[in-house]
Formats: C-alpha cells, sequence, structure tokens
C-alpha cells in the first residue's frame, strides 16, 4: 500500500496529471506485486464509470455551459445589482448573490467562477475595488455552487456510498445560507474597514422589482397548491402555473425570473416524484435550451456548439479522472487500507467528534493535492464504514466531505478555482492565493458550523421524509 501510495504521490510532484498518476500506480503496483491479473485496471475503470447516477455529470456541466452561452449570467448579475448594489461594498455582496442564483443551474464552482466570476471580477475594478479584493470574494463564493443544489461532487458522493442524491441536494440548502449569510458579513466588515462605498444608487423602485421577481418565483409553488385545491391534476396545475409565468415574463420582461426558477423546477420536480437528481440534469438542459433558443433567443448555433465542445471536454476529464480512481480505491481496498486507517483512528479516540476534527484536518490537507471526485472517489470507500461505526450520518459526512474539498479548490498547488481565477484576473498564483486568505475564515466558520450541527444539515432532508 505504501509503494502505491508513495508512486502516485511522487508521480503528481514531478507535474504528471493527477488523473494518470492514479492510473500508471496502479498499474505498476498490480505489475510488481500480482495481487491480481492485469485485466482487472481495465474492468474496474468501466465499472468506475457504468452508473446511472453519473449521467447527471455531463448534463449538468452542458446546463451551465448552456446558461453561460446564453446570457443568464449578465441577467442574473443585473438583477443582483438591484438587489444588493446599493450596500456599501455593493458589487462584492453582488458577486455573493450572482454566485447563490448560478449555483441552483450549474452544480460546479469552476463553472460559478469561471462564468459569472468573470463578469463580476471585471465589473469589481471597473468600480475601483483592488483586484485581489475582486479575486478573493470571487473565491470564496464560488464554493457555494457545489453546497446549493444540484452539485456535481454530491452526485459522485451518493453514488460512492450508496445515499440518496436527492437528500443530499436537499441537505444543501441550509448549509448553503448558512454560508451566504457569512460571506455578507464578511464583506459588510470590509466595508466598513476599508470605505467601500456603494455601487449603485438607491433607488426604491429597483429594489421593489427585483424583490418582486423575488415574490413572482416563490408564489409559483403557492399558485400550483391553489390549483389542485380546485381538483386539478397535479400535472395540469403546474402546466397552467408555467404558462401564466411565461405570460408575465413576456409582458413585463423581468431580469431574472426565469433563472430563478431554475432551482425551484429542480428541487420541485424531485420533491414531487417527476424526476430522479439524474433525470433532474436532463431537466435542467432543457431548461436552459428554452430560455437561450425561445424566451431570450441569445443562443446561436456556433455559442450551441461551443458550449457542447465544453462540455465534452470538462466531462472527459472528470469521467477520466472517476476511472482512474475507482482503480486506485480498488487496490487501497484490497491492501485493507480502510482497516488499517481504521486501527489507526480507533487507538487515538472513540468519539465521534474528535474523529470528525481528524477528518477535517484530513481533507483540508488533501484537498490540497487532489481533485475533488479524485478525492471523493478515492476517500469514500475507505471512511464510510469508520463513519457508520461512528453513528454519523453518511448525508451529514457527504456536506462536511464536500465543503473541506470545495476549499481545496482555493489552494495550491492543485486549487483549480484559484488556477481559473489566476488566469481571469491576469495575477500571480502567489498574488491570487495572498487574496483569497481572509476569505477563508467565513469558510472554515461555516464547516466548523456544519460538523458539529448536524441539524443544520439533516432538518430538512428529514422534513421531506428524505431520511429518517
Amino acid at each position: 500500500m505504501l509503494l502505491l501510495v508513495g508512486t502516485f504521490l511522487v508521480l503528481m510532484l514531478v507535474g504528471v496529471p493527477v488523473a494518470i498518476s492514479m492510473a500508471a500506480a496502479s498499474v505498476l503496483y498490480l505489475v510488481f506485486f500480482g495481487v491480481a491479473p492485469d485485466i482487472i485496471v481495465a474492468q474496474r475503470m468501466i465499472a468506475g464509470v457504468e452508473s446511472f447516477p453519473l449521467l447527471a455529470v455531463p448534463f449538468f456541466i452542458l446546463a451551465g455551459n448552456l446558461m453561460n452561452s446564453a446570457g443568464v449570467t449578465g441577467r442574473i448579475y443585473s438583477f443582483a445589482v438591484s438587489l444588493v448594489g446599493w450596500m456599501k461594498g455593493g458589487l462584492a455582496q453582488v458577486n455573493i448573490i450572482g454566485s447563490v442564483i448560478f449555483s441552483g443551474m450549474s452544480g460546479t464552482a469552476l463553472a460559478d467562477a469561471a462564468g459569472i466570476g468573470t463578469i463580476e471580477i471585471k465589473a469589481m475594478k471597473d468600480h475601483g475595488y483592488p483586484v485581489e479584493a475582486a479575486v478573493g470574494v470571487t473565491a470564496a463564493s464560488a464554493t457555494l455552487g457545489p453546497i446549493f443544489p444540484p452539485s456535481l461532487p454530491f452526485v459522485i458522493y451518493g453514488m460512492m456510498a450508496n445515499v440518496s442524491i436527492g437528500a443530499l441536494f436537499m441537505a444543501g440548502i441550509l448549509p448553503g445560507v448558512v454560508m451566504t449569510v457569512l460571506m455578507m458579513i464578511t464583506v459588510a466588515i470590509f466595508a466598513y474597514v476599508k470605505r467601500w462605498g456603494s455601487d449603485a444608487p438607491f433607488e426604491m423602485k429597483q429594489l421593489l422589482e427585483a424583490s418582486l421577481e423575488i415574490i413572482v418565483v416563490a408564489c409559483v409553488p403557492v399558485v400550483i397548491y391553489l390549483l389542485t385545491l380546485t381538483g386539478l391534476s397535479i400535472n395540469a396545475s403546474v402546466g397552467i402555473a408555467l404558462v401564466l409565468l411565461l405570460a408575465a415574463d413576456w409582458y413585463f420582461d423581468f431580469s431574472a425570473v426565469m433563472a430563478l426558477m431554475t432551482p425551484v423546477i429542480l428541487i420541485g420536480g424531485m420533491t414531487m416524484g417527476w424526476f430522479t437528481p439524474t433525470e433532474a440534469a436532463v431537466a435542467a438542459v432543457l431548461w436552459s435550451l428554452f430560455l437561450g433558443l425561445v424566451r431570450y433567443r441569445t443562443m446561436t448555433l456556433p455559442s450551441l456548439a461551443k458550449a457542447s465542445f465544453d462540455t465534452i471536454e470538462t466531462t472527459a476529464s472528470v469521467l477520466f479522472i472517476v476511472t482512474a480512481a475507482s482503480v486506485f480505491a480498488w487496490l487501497l481496498t484490497v491492501s485493507q487500507a480502510a482497516q488499517l486507517l481504521s486501527t489507526a483512528i480507533l487507538s487515538i479516540t472513540e468519539n465521534k467528534w474528535v474523529f470528525l476534527i481528524l477528518v477535517n484536518l484530513l481533507m483540508l490537507f488533501v484537498g490540497c493535492f487532489l481533485d475533488t471526485i479524485a478525492a471523493i472517489t478515492i476517500l469514500v470507500p475507505i471512511l464510510l464504514p469508520l463513519v457508520l461505526k461512528f453513528g454519523i450520518d453518511p448525508v451529514h459526512f457527504g456536506l462536511i466531505m464536500t465543503l473541506n474539498l470545495m476549499i481545496g479548490l482555493l489552494h495550491p498547488p492543485l486549487g483549480m478555482v484559484l488556477f481559473v481565477l489566476s488566469r481571469v484576473a491576469k495575477l500571480s498564483v502567489e498574488r491570487t492565493t495572498m487574496a483569497i486568505v481572509p476569505w477563508l475564515v467565513p469558510l472554515f466558520i461555516a464547516l466548523i458550523a456544519i460538523t458539529f450541527i448536524p441539524a443544520i444539515t439533516l432538518w430538512l432532508p428529514m422534513q421531506l421524509g428524505l431520511i429518517k
């Protein structure tokens, strides 16, 4: 086992991509120790991606790319400016609210950082904010993408841990709200200390219009419920409510109502049993196509082709990591890494809270060096038996793991959000890292709260009957 891990680390340190490092280390281990026939590599790689829930990965990625190409990100930004741009440090607050909305469509931190993050950094620089401040708040808010539903890491974790992906999606809502509030408080503190002003005049009309859009979206489920009371079927009620919404949006030309409806449609559809989380990804793509081709008519054939090719490229890289990690994880399992780790941890403590502290430290360290998908694929089979032994709910643990790994995306040497924002802002990796450091404070506070107050995570899925 030590040779397997050591080979992987050496290859990664010399600059070999993570997926290739894992695959090469696995093959070398099999060749030299002969623990299984060589054909097991191909079998485990195929088994690693032969999963229905994994179909959600390309569709959620495509939905995020289509939203970007359809110009929906610009509408989200304008809506967020109307809602919170008048506050002190207005564009920093806009950055956070925009990420909250966009996270309901993409499910990935990278899509957030590369999509709406690009708009936000340029706007903050144009309004005189230091580029480091723009990069820092964009990086922190990008971590919201995989916490609010939908979430690609939740899909991978649910598949590996055999946990309801719908329960994980619902479990992410309250932690996402907690993170949003903590980030907005952090912006308010920065604005006070650094004397940032507002970036949009306070206009009651704009604020009311933005608030009205939120009310319109919130009223859709209420209208559906009222229609069902008249004796209409749920399908007919939903159809009528959507027709009314489309008519209102067409007439009033709302800024972001249709974008705000994306998470409502996905969560509502899963709650009512219309589709599984995997099928929800397809629904997100269809909704994105409708907005780009029919409602806003901003999507062109070249932009549609670009979104498709970007999705193919990203999906290929994600699934290659999954296949390589599945072989690596299988070898760790057969070499009894889980049993060795279990013995080591139980020799240190039998208290679940101390265990969670140790796991947090482990995953924060691993997140700096491993891709999120690879880390989940490798660590879940090893840690899950211990999680169950300590009586920790696997849904709660999924949130803890995901948030730890999202923080890892902001760290060198392999933090992908770090490198994306470094390229977007034209900053060195060193300056980008230092810009992100202060924004780790609200993320760590959120991590501590989510770790030690399980109700933040478990209350909503319990109320919906998704977990007991």
